[in-house]
């Protein structure tokens, strides 16, 4: 992505600097070309089902405090050992849904990394092939474009195509 990124921010400053005639300019939105290829719906789909059984036991402990906490606070007429075991059940259920949640989110973010460790070099072949195919001297994302007195072709698709094709 250092190689990538420090494109786009020369393609940037290009843009800045040249006027439209001086250069082909394009805009390529990298993230969205990315995010929706197959691989990445694939990677997403993997991860869902590496992740399924935890999820579940997380969307049903959730219920359950939900169902726990609503006996609480209504509880006010309970006799006290009765509260102090549906607190301490609460407190259990929620030290593990909490527990859950953080593994969810870990496995989330390490799906996510080994992805884009994959997908990186491709990315960067499919951005190459189409600079080359339309002669790009000058490449922004859609964000960095303020001002445009002309449509700016976005190869944002074509770029999802290659990365498609190099599955």
């Amino acid at each position: 992505m250092r190689k990538f990124s420090a494109i786009l921010c020369l393609g940037l400053f290009g843009a800045l600097a040249l006027p439209a005639q001086a250069a082909d300019v394009a805009v390529l939105d990298w993230r969205q070309a990315l995010l929706t290829s197959d691989a990445a719906q694939r990677s997403m789909e993997q991860m869902e089902s590496r992740l399924s059984g935890q999820q579940q036991e997380a969307q049903s402990l959730g219920q359950e405090l939900q169902q726990l906490q609503q006996r609480l606070q209504q509880g006010g007429s309970l006799p006290d050992a009765e509260r102090q075991s549906l607190l301490q059940e609460f407190q259990q259920k929620g030290s593990r849904f909490e527990q859950l949640r953080q593994q969810i989110f870990e496995e989330q973010m390490r799906s996510e990394q080994a992805f884009l460790r994959e997908a990186e070099p491709k990315l960067e072949r499919a951005v190459e092939q189409v600079i080359q195919r339309h002669g790009v001297q000058v490449l922004v994302e859609p964000q960095g474009v303020l001002h445009s007195e002309i449509d700016l072709p976005n190869l944002t698709r074509e770029v999802t195509e290659i990365l498609n094709s190099l599955n």
